[in-house]
C-alpha cells in the first residue's frame, strides 16, 4: 500500500519537476461514455490507441480501462511491451484531472542522489459541478489519483483544494502558470481568496512564483479555461502560447492579453520570458453528425450541440521522453505549421502529429488532457519526518 503524507510537499523538499524531466510512465484512461463520446465512442477509441502507441515508443504507458472495456483495450494494446493494461473504474477518461500530479524529492548525499515520488491527490469536483454543466455522478473519478499512487506503491499527499491538473503548468525551476478564470472561479474554491491559492500552489508544487494569465483558450467552457489548451512551458523562461493573427476572432482578444502579461513580467529566477507564438486552427465547429452520435445518459451532463466551436489547440501537446505528442486537426495549414513550430521550439525530440485528434476535442479537451506523466526516480522507501 502507498504511504499517506500529512506535512506539505515543499516542506518534505517536493517539486513538480518540469514535464520533460525524465518520466517513469505515462498513465492513460479509456474513453467510453456514449454521452460525452460520439458513435458508441469508437472513434475517439481508435485515437486514444494511436495516443498510446505513440507514446509507447518513447517510454512506458499504462492504459486505464473499465471492466466493462477491459478485453477490448487489452486486445488492441497488449501485443506492445511498452504498454500495459490494467483494470479500475473511473467515470470519464481526463487522467491530467483526475489523476495524481507527481512531484519529486532529491535528497542529496555524498555518494549519490535519492530521488523520491509522491503523488498530490487533489479534490475534485468534476470542472464545477453539475451546475456547470457537468455530469452528476464523478464518485469514481474522485478515486482514481487514490487508485494510481496504491498501485504502484507510491506516496500520498491528500488535499482539500479543487484542482485539475489540467490548470497549472511548471517549469521546473520554480515558477508556475495558471489562469484566473478556471484557480478563481466561484465554482472551485470560493471561500479560499487568490493569495491562499497561490500559497497552496506554492507549498505542493514547490514554486515560488505563480504567473496568472487572466483567461483560458476561447470556447473552453468545459474546463474554465485550464492554461493547458492556452500556453505552457517549452523550457525555463520560455513559453508557448495559443495565438490568432485574426483580429476578428474573440480568441485574438485572449492571446493578446495574455502576451501583455507574459511580456511583462518575469519567471522565478527573474527571468524574462521569450514568447512562441503557436497558432490555433480553424475555428472548427461541431456537426451535426457529431452531435447526433452523441447519447444522452446524464441529464446534467454537458451538451455538445451542432455548431459549437471547439477549444482546439496545438498547445495541448504531450512530452514524452525524446517525443512531442500533439494534436492535428485537419486543417492542412496550420497542422504543417504547428509542426515546424514543435519541431523548432524541441529541436531534441521527435515531433509526432496524431491524426484523429479533433475525436478528443469533440469531448472537452486534447492530448494534455488525457495524459498524466510519472517523472523517473529511484524508488526507496519513503520516511516521514517527526
Amino acid at each position: 500500500m502507498s504511504i499517506s503524507l500529512k506535512e506539505k510537499p515543499a516542506l518534505l523538499g517536493f517539486h513538480m519537476p518540469a514535464e520533460w524531466e525524465p518520466h517513469q510512465q505515462c498513465w492513460i484512461g479509456w474513453p467510453e461514455r456514449l454521452d460525452n463520446w460520439r458513435d458508441g465512442a469508437l472513434p475517439v477509441q481508435d485515437t486514444f490507441v494511436k495516443v498510446a502507441k505513440a507514446i509507447s515508443k518513447f517510454e512506458p504507458v499504462t492504459v486505464c480501462v473499465i471492466s466493462d472495456q477491459y478485453t477490448k483495450a487489452y486486445d488492441r494494446l497488449h501485443e506492445n511491451g511498452n504498454i500495459r493494461v490494467v483494470e479500475m473504474s473511473m467515470n470519464d477518461a481526463w487522467f491530467r484531472d483526475i489523476g495524481p500530479t507527481f512531484v519529486r524529492r532529491v535528497k542529496s548525499t555524498t555518494e549519490d542522489q535519492e530521488h523520491q515520488i509522491a503523488g498530490i491527490d487533489w479534490k475534485f469536483n468534476c470542472w464545477g459541478g453539475p451546475e456547470d454543466g457537468c455530469y452528476s455522478d464523478w464518485t469514481l473519478d474522485v478515486l482514481v489519483a487514490q487508485k494510481i499512487l496504491e498501485l504502484d506503491r507510491i506516496a500520498r499527499f491528500s488535499h482539500r483544494m479543487v484542482l485539475e491538473g489540467g490548470s497549472i503548468h511548471v517549469d521546473g525551476d520554480g515558477t508556475c502558470i495558471t489562469t484566473e478564470e478556471c484557480l478563481l472561479n466561484p465554482n472551485r474554491n470560493p471561500d479560499m481568496t487568490k493569495e491562499e491559492i497561490e500559497q497552496e500552489l506554492m507549498m505542493y508544487l514547490g514554486v515560488s512564483k505563480v504567473i496568472w494569465l487572466p483567461r483560458g483558450l476561447y470556447g473552453d467552457d468545459d474546463t474554465n479555461g485550464h492554461v493547458d489548451n492556452m500556453c505552457c512551458f517549452v523550457k525555463p523562461g520560455v513559453v508557448l502560447l495559443a495565438w490568432t493573427d485574426d483580429e476578428q476572432d474573440p480568441q485574438y482578444e485572449r492571446s493578446v492579453e495574455a502576451f501583455n502579461v507574459l511580456s511583462n513580467t518575469t519567471d522565478a529566477k527573474n527571468r524574462n520570458i521569450e514568447i512562441i507564438k503557436l497558432h490555433i486552427p480553424g475555428p472548427l465547429y461541431i456537426t451535426k453528425e457529431e452531435a447526433d452520435g452523441l447519447i444522452s445518459l446524464d441529464g446534467n451532463a454537458k451538451p455538445r450541440l451542432a455548431g459549437t466551436r471547439l477549444a482546439a489547440a496545438y498547445v495541448n501537446f504531450y512530452i514524452a521522453n525524446g517525443g512531442i505528442i500533439a494534436p492535428a486537426f485537419g486543417d492542412e495549414k496550420w497542422d504543417q505549421q504547428a509542426y515546424a513550430v514543435l519541431a523548432s521550439a524541441f529541436p531534441n525530440h521527435e515531433v509526432v502529429m496524431i491524426e484523429g485528434a479533433r475525436e478528443i476535442c469533440l469531448g472537452g479537451g486534447n492530448i494534455h488532457c488525457i495524459t498524466q506523466q510519472q517523472p523517473a526516480a529511484i524508488h526507496a522507501p519513503f520516511v516521514a519526518s517527526k
